[in-house]
């Protein structure tokens, strides 16, 4: 079906560095958005208009208020600014994110063309435009004189060129947009000069509540990780909230936790303590709450590090609808709390055969610090919960109704929880025996008994609304497959179909070899493992041609530097294409591969005259499963996978189930069975896998008036 294009009014300044800035940014959202278009409508700012007044007396919307004005009558649908310039606070009825990619975020010393710092006269005149910038001027320049300077870019550059100022400070990021690089005389280290938070990044502005940006906005910002930290201990932090840890930007972190989980922390990540102790609270929790949402939006990747179990009176719900409240895509990681650590670690079991069968855990503090009742009628309203008593629902019932509870009350059943295949079944205390009549199975499950059974999670504000995503893949390219989905808002289901064996006893020897030529990340992994478990010393491997960019940051994470790869296209045709530029007769090369790939790309590689020894590194397995799990949307990332699966589960599956491939290898493996794939990946990569099925859903959704 032809689908009809959206033209959507973009608000930006006049000057050639704004809307410079903004094509660029908006001709990379259509490329993801087709055939969605951004049409820039310049608007002319006090701040572009006032060129007299000094930038640091001037009021904070400056160079936002016009185009604030446009966006809330409707004149414009969004608006596009640097970042930095945008006020805090904004006007209430105006929403936001920034878009991920970084320009050079340090400031420059400019000086005129040819002249250096040994050129200037002893008192120079220093073209300054703010606080920060003065500051640095006195403590590196103190004999300088500072000067108010206004204008665009291109009316400072002419000011200095003229005379009327010896050095100015300015963006390198307005710079490079306008390719005047070459201006830059000094880079200024942030150690000497720091810079906004902003600085580099472009944000679009949209009326609040306007739900095709709040669509637009899932596409660039990642999921929020709200995780627990465990209790006491770093043992006791799990492998899901490590993981977050490591790939995070920002931290908000509270007290009741190990501090040493920190030093999982990426090097370029920032920490902030948010925590909360008895009288002595670091942040309110409505400033906790308003940083989680303003970082959230900065296109950041953010973990909240709650100690012990961030579901136990963790405030965790205030945190989750402040972020639902703006379609701010968020998960959850459980975590072991002060009730285990504190009763199974000791020996002071809460549930003991013959001693008791549960127990009640509350707390006497309720909300402003007041005590709240714990006395028999309080405890009776709480929530109850119940273990192993699925095939138990009509006793239970019975009870409970003997008790005088609500016939009304509501029940969840979880099944298998927290497991791939977890489900949850909600009804009512009246109809629960139903349910256990007829959907009872031998799955393990837990009964909630109470209001609480009614709330759950918001999973649709991501770019893949909480959808089901099967990850076919390798165990290898499992984890990173699984994170992007969640950044996404999806939800990974792990179900690999190969395994790959390398095959370590292979001949690797490359004393007389000038190539080795590698066409998948699987490939490069085999090879690394291999040359280890042999003992061959890197510094004898050969120069190293690889397909695209996967293959080369496998060999990145060893420290190891590929010497040719395509471009673009990443494929084994570009990169045979690659090497009849590059390679010369008589070369000797090593082409490694799988089993599976075939000889396709060493017959290729051998019409450029070179010596070919086409060696196979790895065998693909099949990975057999008893059930196939439900899913909204399959991603196979080779041929062999889309093999296992038919073998497996035939094609049913595949005509009823959209489904996206990594490349087109993959694609031609379904076409032989009659089978068409719904995406195929921008690039051979598992990142351009999903964001290209990320960038799609966004796609079609801005379609649907109201989204």
């Amino acid at each position: 079906m032809k689908r009809s294009p959206t033209t959507f009014k973009v608000g930006t300044r006049p000057s050639n560095l704004a809307v410079a800035q903004a094509r660029a940014a908006l001709d990379q959202i259509e490329h993801q958005l087709e055939p969605h278009r951004f049409e820039i409508h310049p608007l002319s700012t006090v701040g572009d208009r006032d060129r007299t007044t000094d930038l640091r007396q001037s009021p904070a919307d400056f160079f936002t208020h016009e185009l604030d004005t446009a966006l809330l009558n409707g004149t414009i649908d969004c608006a596009l600014h640097s970042a930095k310039d945008l006020p805090e606070p904004l006007d209430p009825e105006i929403d936001w994110f920034w878009l991920p990619h970084r320009e050079e975020p340090r400031d420059a010393l400019i000086l005129r063309p040819n002249q250096t710092l040994a050129d200037l006269p002893p008192n120079p005149i220093f073209g300054i435009s703010s606080d920060r910038r003065a500051t640095y001027t006195t403590e590196h320049f103190p004999d300088a004189i500072q000067q108010p300077i206004r204008g665009n870019i291109e009316d400072r550059l002419e000011q200095l060129d003229q005379g009327t100022f010896d050095v100015i400070i300015m963006a390198a990021a307005a710079l490079n947009r306008l390719e005047l690089q070459h201006r830059i005389h000094h880079f200024i280290s942030l150690d000497h000069l720091p810079v906004p938070e902003g600085q580099g990044y472009l944000a679009i502005t949209f009326r609040k509540g306007d739900t095709r940006f709040q669509t637009l906005r899932a596409l660039y910002t990642p999921a929020v990780t709200i995780a627990g930290a465990g209790v006491g201990h770093r043992d006791l932090c799990t492998i899901a909230t490590l993981r977050a840890l490591q790939r995070c930007d920002l931290c908000l972190y509270d007290s009741l936790m190990d501090q040493r989980l920190l030093d999982h922390l990426p090097p370029h990540a920032e920490a902030i303590d948010v925590g909360k102790r008895c009288g002595a609270h670091t942040k309110e929790q409505h400033e906790i709450t308003h940083l989680l949402c303003d970082y959230a939006r900065r296109s950041h990747r953010i973990v909240r590090l709650k100690g012990g179990d961030p579901g136990i009176f963790g405030r965790l719900a205030e945190e989750t609808e402040a972020l639902e409240a703006l379609a701010l895509p968020y998960h959850v990681i459980p975590g072991i709390s002060a009730l285990q650590a504190a009763t199974t670690s000791t020996g002071m079991l809460l549930t003991r055969r013959d001693l008791s069968r549960g127990f009640v855990a509350l707390t006497p503090r309720a909300a402003a610090g007041k005590i709240a009742p714990c006395n028999a009628a309080h405890k009776a309203t709480l929530p109850t919960l119940y273990y192993m008593a699925i095939k138990a629902m009509e006793p239970i019932t019975a009870e409970l109704l003997a008790d005088g509870l609500d016939p009304n009350t509501p029940v969840a059943v979880v099944y298998n929880a927290g497991a791939r295949d977890q489900e949850i079944i909600r009804t009512t205390l009246t109809d629960l025996p139903q349910h256990g009549r007829e959907s009872c199975t031998n799955k393990p499950g837990l009964i909630l008994i109470g209001e609480n059974s009614t709330y759950q999670y918001t999973q649709t504000h991501g770019a893949l609304e909480g959808k089901r995503i099967l990850l076919t893949c390798s165990e290898a390219l499992q984890q990173r497959a699984a994170d992007l989905v969640r950044d996404y808002g999806g939800i990974p289901i792990a179900y690999p179909l190969i395994q790959l064996t390398p095959r370590i006893d292979c001949s690797l020897d490359t004393s007389t070899t000038d190539w080795i030529v590698i066409s998948s990340p699987s490939s490069a992994r085999a090879y690394l493992e291999i040359i280890e478990a042999q003992h061959i010393d890197r510094r004898t491997i050969p120069r190293i041609m690889v397909c695209g960019r996967g293959t080369a940051a496998v060999f990145a994470e060893h420290g190891i530097h590929v010497d040719a790869q395509p471009e673009t296209n990443y494929s084994a045709h570009a990169l045979a294409q690659l090497a009849t530029q590059i390679l010369k007769p008589h070369d000797r090369v090593l082409r490694l591969r799988s089993d599976k790939a075939g000889t396709t790309l060493a017959e290729a590689l051998r019409q450029t005259g070179a010596h070919i020894t086409d060696t196979i590194l790895y065998d693909n397995h099949p990975i057999h499963h008893a059930t196939l799990p439900t899913a909204d949307i399959l991603f196979f990332a080779s041929a062999s996978g889309v093999e296992t699966f038919i073998d497996h589960w035939g094609t049913e599956a595949l005509k009823t189930t959209p489904c996206i491939v990594i490349g087109n290898p993959t694609a031609k493996a379904l076409h032989k069975h009659d089978c068409t794939p719904d995406l195929i990946a921008h690039e051979a990569t598992v990142q351009s896998v999903v964001e290209t099925l990320a960038a799609h859903h966004i796609s079609n959704r801005l379609d649907t008036p109201g989204s």
